[in-house]
């Protein structure tokens, strides 16, 4: 027999004794209590599902739920990590005719106790004693019901008895950080002023009973005007940045007050330009000429503007059928100008455009293309190829192009000779203009398609707001149990028990108490 043998032995409880043998409060981390989920449940609603989606963990969701859930958080709702809608698999349940759940070849129903697994290829649903005997002890890897091929990865455990880890409620990561969607309904109702109001007495209820019937809201305010225009004059793009106007009204009595934050708006070249440069392609075009073809390539990913100028003009026919009307040897050749004087032609704008220079753009050496103007930021349609290099243009013309096929064509045409005022004493003609690459064409068909992405995105989400709606109006529907009447949704077997607590508790009538003592003298007052 040791010391201290008794030491233990006190006449009150100690902390230690009280938290591990009395049922105190345990310390923090410690495993919490388990709470199994039936296999046929929603792991975010916990109810029973209509329309089964799996991970490839086996993980069972709701698809009116796990839509939702993942276009808010982006995350799975049991284990935390990220998660998308392609992570999902389309699962079909089979049920036999009493209307629970079963294997459909071995005909079992399910139970807490079944080995439940999904093939990843088919989503149909087998219990593991089927797979297990017709699928891999006879090495037939094709699905019971479709015969179509799967392999041994594909095999997904809905349910294992041995394994329920994945089925404790209390481990589920929206429960422990109270993660929920946001019901539109319940935001509707939040709106109504009574909707936080749960007792009020007498005097407060017909007070507000009152102002209720005589409160009317004006037809206009100064945030509903303002959201309207707002909606009027919503823009198509928006920069990531502001307009401003909240902080200028803040530091400025001049402005207008401002108190939201409104994103600037973006043009729509803007933004095309922007997508035209990040694509870096170039573009290219054959001029057809009378003496013959000239290949042009077009710096569409530095000089856009004036690139979309010139193929838009090309595309419309804007330069067929024009000549070269100005023609200087060792220098340059000029066309572009429909009326064939040097003093027409027009953007596709209908007005001048601004210059772009490039630092990394010169014009050095044979076959440079440049637009030609008549002073800074006078840009239209004229351009011209140069024979040489004409350094001292750099930052006065923009280059935009430059020859890269004909140039023996080039060769012929600043051999024809010219009159006094530069003109060719021969035509050179433009016949046509053939456009063989667009990157404008590549953005704009891009563009066209994310609007069409996002439109079609807005409709599933309003039907699947629909869907969602329709489910809750049939579950809160209350069952009939009777044709009409006052008591036709209270179940027959309740009321029937009631009616014979009634009939047993009825006492029989007490009979009256009859006198038998006659009047005979007043010797008993």
């Amino acid at each position: 027999m040791g010391k201290k043998q008794h030491q233990k032995d006190k006449l009150y409880l100690t902390t230690k004794e009280w938290k591990e043998e009395w049922g105190g409060k345990k310390d923090e981390g410690q495993i919490e209590k388990f709470r199994r989920l039936p296999f046929n449940y929603c792991s975010i609603s916990l109810q029973p599902f209509e329309h089964p989606l799996c991970t490839v963990e086996g993980v069972v969701f709701d698809l009116l739920n796990i839509l939702p859930f993942l276009k808010v958080f982006k995350k799975s709702p049991v284990t935390g990590e990220p998660m998308s809608a392609k992570d999902l698999i389309k699962l079909t349940f089979h049920k036999n005719s009493k209307g629970e759940y079963h294997c459909p070849v071995m005909y079992k129903v399910f139970n807490e106790n079944s080995t439940i697994v999904a093939i990843k290829t088919t989503g149909n649903v087998f219990s593991m004693e089927a797979v297990e005997e017709l699928n891999l002890k006879t090495k037939n890897f094709k699905d019971l019901l479709t015969s179509e091929p799967f392999t041994r990865k594909d095999i997904i455990t809905i349910q294992d008895p041995a394994k329920l880890e994945k089925f404790n409620i209390s481990n589920f990561y929206h429960i422990k950080h109270n993660m929920k969607v946001i019901d539109d309904d319940e935001e509707v109702s939040k709106k109504d002023p009574m909707y936080r109001i749960r007792k009020a007495n007498l005097e407060t209820e017909s007070t507000l009973k009152e102002l209720e019937e005589t409160y009317k809201e004006p037809k206009e305010t100064y945030l509903k005007s303002n959201k309207q225009e707002e909606n009027l004059k919503k823009p198509k793009y928006l920069a990531h940045y502001s307009t401003g106007a909240m902080s200028a009204s803040f530091t400025s009595t001049s402005q207008d007050r401002s108190n939201t934050q409104q994103a600037a708006a973006l043009h729509e070249d803007v933004v095309r330009y922007e997508l035209v440069k990040k694509l870096g392609k170039k573009g290219y075009v054959r001029m057809t000429t009378n003496l013959g073809n000239i290949n042009l390539e077009l710096h569409c990913e530095m000089v856009q503007k004036t690139c979309e100028n010139f193929i838009t003009h090309c595309n419309n026919g804007y330069y067929s059928n024009t000549i070269f009307h100005r023609l200087i040897k060792h220098f340059m050749v000029q066309g572009g100008d429909p009326t064939g004087t040097g003093k027409g032609g027009e953007s596709i704008w209908g007005k001048p455009f601004k210059d772009e220079f490039k630092p990394n753009l010169t014009h050095s050496g044979r076959g440079v293309l440049s637009m030609a103007n008549s002073g800074k930021n006078t840009n239209g349609s004229q351009f011209f190829i140069t024979f040489r290099s004409c350094q001292h243009l750099d930052n006065k013309h923009t280059i935009f192009g430059r020859v890269v096929g004909g140039l023996d064509i080039l060769n012929k045409i600043e051999s024809i000779k010219c009159n006094e005022e530069d003109r060719p004493l021969e035509e050179i003609k433009v016949v046509n203009m053939t456009v063989f690459v667009n990157p404008f064409q590549e953005v704009d068909d891009q563009l066209k398609q994310e609007e069409e992405n996002q439109l079609k995105k807005a409709q599933e989400e309003v039907e699947l707001q629909k869907m969602r709606k329709v489910s809750r109006d049939v579950d809160n529907k209350p069952k009939v149990y009777r044709s009409s009447g006052i008591a036709k949704y209270i179940p027959t077997d309740i009321s029937k028990r009631y009616a014979e607590d009634d009939e047993g508790s009825i006492a029989p009538k007490s009979k009256k108490k009859i006198n038998s003592s006659d009047f005979t003298d007043f010797s008993s007052w």
